[in-house]
């Protein structure tokens, strides 16, 4: 399977889809505030969620990220974003990133189920041997997460970013590795509460598909 490769995945509760101008609008509407306070770059005011589209397809074009938008499948509705980026092939890793969750569907099954089919897919598809995130130190909420999932802390890049408007960040790296993946799966599908039955389709062709 190719890294780059055009995918959808299929959770009970969630689909990640790839992402398209189509969803624009539903995205924009979903883009509250506080959602971007810890993102490099903001995109809750009008206009500038075409930008945000704009820039991730032709980061995938140029074979640079996988960018996917979040869909509740329980209300058909738009929530979110996510990607995979900083893809290295040659060395069989990835980041999970740039993922935002619309403010009425946190802290439901969207974030658990979509983090459960992104590393579904990179450990079990194209055989990723890590897969890593980053986040600001400073957002204690993120790292938390983060760490839910199963993923080890590995560091802190000082003054690695500078906000919009002007603040400073400081990111915290963490990785799960593929020795670690299985238990790190087996803990997530008894934290989601109901069947992980994952499905991806190809470019439009029905694909792989497996049981947790």
């Amino acid at each position: 399977m190719d890294y780059f490769s055009s995918v959808t995945l299929r959770g009970a509760g969630v689909s990640l889809v790839p992402l398209s101008m189509d969803h624009v609008a539903d995205l924009a509407a979903g883009a509250d505030e506080a959602i971007w306070r810890w993102m490099p770059s903001w995109h809750h005011l009008p206009g500038t969620m075409t930008d945000f589209v704009t820039a991730a397809l032709e980061l995938q074009k140029a074979r640079r990220i996988v960018p996917f938008t979040t869909i509740d499948r329980r209300t058909r509705k738009v929530v979110g974003s996510t990607r995979f980026h900083y893809v290295e092939p040659e060395h069989r890793r990835l980041e999970i990133g740039v993922t935002w969750i619309a403010t009425a569907f946190q802290r439901s099954h969207v974030n658990s189920e979509a983090k459960l089919l992104q590393l579904w897919y990179a450990f079990e598809i194209p055989k990723c041997r890590r897969v890593e995130w980053k986040t600001d130190a400073e957002n204690l909420k993120s790292r938390a997460a983060i760490a839910r999932l199963g993923a080890r802390e590995e560091g802190c890049f000082r003054k690695h970013m500078i906000y919009p408007d002007g603040r400073n960040r400081d990111s915290v790296y963490f990785a799960i590795t593929d020795d670690l993946w299985p238990t790190a799966k087996e803990a997530l599908v008894a934290r989601l509460g109901y069947p992980f039955e994952p499905s991806l389709t190809v470019e439009g062709r029905d694909g792989v598909s497996d049981t947790a």
